[in-house]
């Protein structure tokens, strides 16, 4: 009997083991998806930073003054005119230097630690920009100390066969703060294996393997990394199990080197969830084990006690068993709810996942389209000077890469600056914004706002967004309705401020705020819409503090209101 017990209880621990690391298994899967899209997300973002400024370089070496300046001209015109430029395009810094290396203007030519008079013919850009390519570098500045990205090109005079290199430095510290602040942890390593970028800044200058003697010494040649000592990086990555321990602490791992200049993007994301939920599933199930086998025990002595006393114990057996059928049923009920729940939120975070991906694409697709028009635009204002076509197309530039940086709002987990911002003024620039739509569906709108402002510390451009969403799907809504009327109110009471907007249209037929907000749930027809409107409009309710409700009408129709608290969920600083 001894042996027995031992069998049954390697047995149930042998099943258990196999259920934690099938479990497992499983979870890790889910949880590796989500982390293949955010970084495939964060690699779209470090690969537009980088080529934003490509088209730079070539459009000052082009340029007049620089080869004037070249040729002997006048540098304090230049320096004052790249000064303007790194203003505007927001630019660390631009200089020309002359065929020995040898700065002779530069954008900071004013500052203390001016790069005129610097010499930097060590550096690989100017001596790649010398051979005719466009030369391309990361290094800690000799001058400032301050790290950044370097594009440099040859420029030459036809007139005088002078030549020179023109080279630009931007600051990619704005990646790196973005990624402190999303709380997830991120390296970027360039083909040497050094940690340029990082989430955790003690990360940053060591390396995710040894260096050899070469790449020292060439790192050294270039004084590339300053009196950085460049260390290994406390950390044990295991590729093929995509997992990896910095510290101690154990992560699930990706990298990607599908980045310009052999560079790496590296992602670790805490393994506690899958852990947690396979030993929630173990747990369960050998609690429910553990329950069966009472179970049996429990009849087993039951059965041996009705056949000495069943006369007298059937009306109490038969009450037990009742209760123990209920509990079971009620045991039922809530596991099955458990599993509809869990599967709820696993259908939600696939399509969280797709939406990630989808404006991963968009903003990459979109970011050098609108990289290349800022240039072009840079061009134009050089060649023929500043215009108001040019400033309102440098407006439109502007307000194209806010909407695309409004993609982001599914994966990033920073926020906007917040202003005060009147919900009055908001509706009116989104009806100015729908007054086509308006007119085309033949729609009634009523709004008349409080006599005093309803005001809010909030995004101006995101609560335009939501506007506009719930105006034109209250014009969606009555499209086939004989009243076309859509009412707009706004105010202000104990709680906080609000805004509704209220339809004669279909209705909401029978679905909730939570089957509404389902990204890519719809109930327009095919090619009208994508179902993401209500969940975007949700979600940026959401960041401002509030509430966004949906109910029906009951003269018909649908009603949303937006409800925001006193104190709204603000950005972060």
């Amino acid at each position: 009997m001894r042996n027995l017990k031992l069998i049954l209880v390697l047995a149930a621990s042998l099943c258990a083991a196999v259920l934690f690391w099938g479990s497992y298994t499983y979870f890790k899967g889910q949880e590796l998806a989500k982390a293949a899209a955010r970084l495939t997300l964060y690699r779209s973002t470090v690969e537009a930073e980088l080529r934003r400024f490509a088209h730079m370089p070539f459009l000052l070496s082009q340029d007049p003054v620089v080869v004037e300046t070249l040729s002997g001209g006048d540098r304090g015109r230049l320096n004052a005119r790249l000064a303007g430029f790194t203003q505007s395009a927001g630019i660390d810094a631009i200089y020309l230097m002359d065929n020995t290396g040898l700065t002779i203007s530069a954008s900071n030519a004013a500052a203390p630690n001016s790069f005129v008079g610097q010499n930097y013919a060590f550096r690989p850009y100017f001596q790649d920009a010398q051979k005719g390519a466009l030369g391309e570098f990361y290094g800690i500045g000799a001058t400032t100390g301050i790290p950044g990205y370097f594009y440099a090109l040859a420029v030459r005079s036809e007139q005088t066969a002078d030549s020179g290199v023109v080279a630009i430095k931007l600051d990619l510290s704005t990646l790196q703060d973005s990624w402190q602040a999303s709380g997830e942890r991120i390296i970027l390593s360039n083909a040497d294996g050094v940690v340029l970028l990082a989430s955790d800044p003690a990360w940053r200058y060591r390396t995710v393997a040894s260096l050899t003697n070469d790449q020292r010494a060439r790192i050294i040649a270039a004084r590339q990394f300053g009196e950085e000592q460049l260390t290994p990086l406390d950390w044990e990555p295991n590729p093929t199990r995509q997992t990896a321990r910095i510290g101690g602490e154990r992560f699930l791992y990706l990298r990607t080197s599908d980045l310009p200049n052999g560079w790496s993007l590296h992602f670790l994301v805490p393994d506690d969830q899958a852990t947690t939920r396979a030993w929630l599933i173990t747990g369960a199930m050998v609690l429910l084990s553990g329950l069966i086998l009472i179970s049996w025990q429990v009849r087993r002595v039951q059965r041996i006690g009705d056949a000495l006393t069943r006369s007298e114990h059937e009306e109490a057996q038969l009450r037990r068993a009742n209760e123990r059928l209920a509990v079971e049923i009620e045991e039922r009920r809530l596991a099955e709810q458990t599993l509809k729940k869990t599967q709820a939120e696993l259908e939600r975070a696939g399509r969280l996942a797709a939406l990630g991906q989808l404006a991963s694409s968009v903003t990459h697709e979109l970011g050098q389209p609108i990289a290349a028009m800022r240039n072009q635009l840079a061009a134009s204002e050089m060649a023929t000077g500043a215009s108001p076509l040019n400033d309102k197309m440098q407006g439109l530039v502007a307000r194209m890469e806010d909407i695309t940086r409004q993609l982001k709002f599914f994966s990033r987990k920073g926020r906007d600056q917040f202003e005060t911002v009147d919900l009055a003024e908001v509706m009116r620039a989104a009806l100015d914004l729908l007054t086509p739509s308006i007119a085309e569906a033949d729609t009634q709108i009523t709004f008349d706002p409080p006599a005093t402002p309803v005001t809010l510390e909030g995004n101006r451009l995101r609560l335009e967004q939501v506007m506009t969403n719930l105006v034109r799907n209250a014009i969606d809504a009555v499209e086939d309705s004989d009243t076309r009327q859509i009412d707009i109110s706004m105010g202000a009471d104990s709680g906080g401020v609000w805004f509704a907007v209220a339809d004669t249209g279909h209705g909401l037929g029978g679905q909730t705020m939570d089957d509404l907000r389902e990204p890519f749930a719809t109930t327009r027809e095919s090619g009208k819409g994508m179902g993401l409107g209500l969940t975007i409009s949700a979600g940026i309710v959401s960041d401002h503090g509030g509430v966004l409700t949906a109910q029906d009408r009951d003269a018909g129709g649908a009603i949303f209101r937006a409800e925001f608290h006193n104190e709204p969920a603000g950005p972060q600083s």
